[in-house]
């Protein structure tokens, strides 16, 4: 799905592009000329792509775990369209030299954004081609082949599962009508299915697998992938239950140089630095509607567990009454808390309430991007509960991050298991790339106000 999503974005490139150039020939009767379309080293072309395409990724254009209707795809082409003017007219007030007219802009933006509603309904079609579906034999009869099958029904894309292979040494938990075949027979299978790609699947595998005959599979171009790789690949978070010890030595990940540490302290700097200096004239004025709206401190102080384990000193605008936690303890807020004051929900749904965490980012006890710090109280149960939950400390906590982005508020230690998923995903992949797209994720997310408790 990711490089389905490349190919889309690649494409919308190239058609604002081809936008921009239609636009100038609209605008001017025909006259073409591409120097004075592409501007000075073809910045005025690369601005105005690359813009037009962020535009359409903040409408969330290139998100595709629903299928869209046509209405809706229509309307967040619309409101990218709409908001790619605003970015662009704001960016060529700060480079003019970028800058195009603003009939061109206008003229430029509506071609775009009919390309675009129309490249991506052929490509909505193409995906649901089963002739160009990716076709997956899943070898396992047990728990985990039912969990493969699961999510690819939950992230439906290029692929299709089209069977179980039975091996000898596992007991059947799914529909044996589905079951095509005995894995002794699996290159005659293959064949006969017309299988693309095979996906290990098995409780447990010794004795269970007939290497010599996925051999000659693979040196006949499929491929072959085991669960955990594919569930990973497939819904951006890794599947704890079905992971070995032994796992975490050989897969590859879970490696961060010197340099990338390096690289995200400096990050985490900069980005500190700046966000104090912008949001600092605003402090004052929050501060006051806190003391107005209840009473108590203006900041709350709370411990949390931070990188190695170590314990650290979180800082927040409060958003809670005075004494939440007196009758009741150490519990997760939950959806209407009656402790969050009426100005605490509007802190905690923008995420204004979290602005002074870019202090503890300045210290250096928390990171920009990371798994979210938990209480003490919270990481002692959930070590005991949760397997390898104690690895999410193998990093600093973070403002925001992969969880965030990718999961609703937590409150439970289910909720807690499902953002492991996610931390241990970031932790395992963690690259500059990716601290970049949960950053933009999250200014989407704070924009449309989703996940605050």
């Amino acid at each position: 799905m990711r490089k389905l999503t490349y190919i889309i974005l690649l494409v919308d490139l190239l058609l604002a592009a081809l936008a921009l150039m239609v636009g100038h020939l609209l605008r001017f009767e025909g006259v073409c000329n591409l120097g004075v379309i592409a501007g000075p080293g073809g910045s005025r072309l690369l601005i105005f792509s690359l813009l037009a395409v962020f535009s359409a990724y903040f409408c969330e254009m290139y998100r595709w775990e629903k299928s869209l209707g046509r209405l809706d795809l229509a309307a967040r082409t619309a409101v990218s369209i709409l908001m790619a003017f605003f970015v662009l007219s704001a960016v060529y007030y700060i480079a003019p030299q970028a800058m195009v007219g603003r009939g061109v802009l206008s003229f430029s933006l509506l071609v775009f954004g009919v390309m675009q509603f129309f490249a991506h309904l052929v490509f909505l079609a193409l995906m649901e081609l089963p002739a160009l579906a990716r076709r997956v034999l899943i070898i396992g009869v047990g728990p985990l082949a039912a969990t493969v099958e699961r999510v690819m029904g939950e992230h439906p894309g290029r692929q299709v599962c089209i069977g179980f292979v039975k091996p000898t040494t596992e007991q059947c938990t799914v529909d044996e009508k589905r079951i095509v075949g005995e894995v002794e027979e699996i290159v005659e299978l293959v064949e006969r299915e017309r299988a693309d790609l095979l996906v290990v699947a098995l409780t447990e595998r010794r004795g269970g697998l007939p290497v010599r005959e996925l051999l000659r599979c693979k040196l006949n171009g499929v491929e072959i992938v085991d669960a955990l790789s594919f569930y990973e690949a497939t819904t951006g978070k890794l599947l704890i239950e079905n992971i070995q010890p032994s796992w975490f030595l050989y897969s590859e990940g879970f490696r961060i140089t010197t340099f990338l540490r390096f690289y995200k302290r400096g990050f985490d700097i900069f980005l500190s630095l700046l966000g104090i200096l912008l949001v600092l004239p605003l402090w004052p004025l929050v501060a006051l509607l806190v003391k107005i709206d209840s009473p108590g401190p203006v900041f709350f102080r709370q411990v949390r567990v931070g990188e190695k384990e170590k314990d650290f000193t979180v800082y927040k605008f409060r958003t809670m009454r005075q004494d939440a936690e007196k009758e009741t303890g150490a519990v997760w807020a939950t959806q209407n808390d009656p402790r969050v004051t009426r100005l605490g929900k509007f802190l905690r749904k923008s995420r204004i309430d979290e602005l002074p965490q870019l202090y503890n980012v300045l210290k250096g006890d928390m990171s920009f991007v990371g798994p979210r710090p938990e209480r003490p109280e919270f990481v002692e149960r959930l070590n005991q509960k949760i397997p390898y939950y104690g690895k999410r400390h193998c990093m600093k906590p973070g403002v925001t991050g992969w969880a965030q982005v990718c999961y609703p508020y937590g409150a439970s230690d289910e909720d807690a298991l499902e953002k492991l998923r996610y931390d241990l995903y970031y932790i395992k992949n963690y690259s500059i790339w990716l601290d970049f797209l949960i950053i933009l994720e999250t200014v989407k997310v704070v924009a449309f106000g989703r996940g605050g408790r």
